[in-house]
């Protein structure tokens, strides 16, 4: 079941959802804008061009993250970019990040395909944001580029990622 805006407001309320810091007018009819950091993470350079064995190399090793107000994103570019918000979810809801359609029909895809906010999740979200457009695009901190839906799961998980998922815990 997908949670409307009254069911997340009655969910935050209560803490069973956290997003922090969460600002006036994020709630959508069925989900909550999502900002955008300011901290971005770019390929390294002296890959460019390169053959890179994913098995070998781990994407920790293949970027290079700064924090600054702006990124420029050329075409076919690509660059994780964190949220500002940190969302804690309980074992039985899980998040599904969305891009938003005014900048969808602008060329720009907020994720990939790694869309699933896991149940028992507590960290900010990290954005692979793609570049389809044939002009540069200006990414600003605070831009809501993408939002995220909540599920409510029969039941809860038995592996809630704050515990068991590898990466959840650095996030």
């Amino acid at each position: 079941m997908i949670l409307s805006d009254r069911d997340i407001r009655r969910l935050l309320k209560d803490g069973t959802i956290k997003i922090t810091p969460l600002k006036q007018g994020q709630i959508g009819g069925a989900g909550v804008d999502l900002s955008l950091s300011g901290e971005w993470s770019f390929f390294k350079k002296s890959l460019m061009g390169k053959q890179v064995d994913l098995g070998k190399v781990p994407f920790q090793k293949a970027i290079e993250t700064v924090k600054a107000d702006y990124a420029i994103l050329n075409p076919g570019e690509i660059v994780l970019a964190t949220t500002a918000e940190r969302i804690s979810l309980p074992a039985s809801i899980l998040g599904k990040l969305e891009g938003r359609s005014r900048y969808a029909r602008m060329g720009l895809s907020v994720h990939i395909t790694s869309a699933i906010v896991q149940p028992g999740s507590e960290n900010r979200q990290v954005l692979e944001i793609l570049n389809s457009a044939p002009f540069t695009i200006v990414l600003k901190k605070g831009m809501r580029v993408s939002q995220i839906v909540f599920h409510e799961m029969k039941s809860p998980t038995s592996r809630p990622y704050s515990k068991f998922g590898k990466i959840a815990r650095k996030q």
